[in-house]
């Protein structure tokens, strides 16, 4: 029992992890583009959204091979110890 909490904290953090560049990212962009709305006047909804979605499928296309590993890594960790889970 011990060992599958173990797991699920580790799944849990795998998340948080490969999650937040794109997390950071959008709010980044967000914050900048709310701040030229704000000094511009401008409050067109589509110029909130389309930034956002470049940016995030950007650090995605670039951190995507270490998010994979990541979960390649984490996935072979759980094989691994199947065995142990099953006692």
């Amino acid at each position: 029992m011990h060992q599958l909490n173990s797991i699920l904290q580790q799944a849990l953090y795998l998340v948080v992890l490969t999650s937040a560049p794109a997390v950071v990212i959008a709010l980044v962009v967000g914050l900048i583009v709310a701040v030229f709305q704000a000094t511009t006047q401008i409050q067109e909804q589509t110029l909130t959204f389309a930034p956002k979605l470049v940016a995030v499928f950007g650090i995605l296309a670039l951190t995507g091979p270490w998010i994979g590993n990541q979960l390649v890594r984490f996935t072979y960790h759980v094989f691994d110890q199947f065995p142990a889970l099953l006692r």
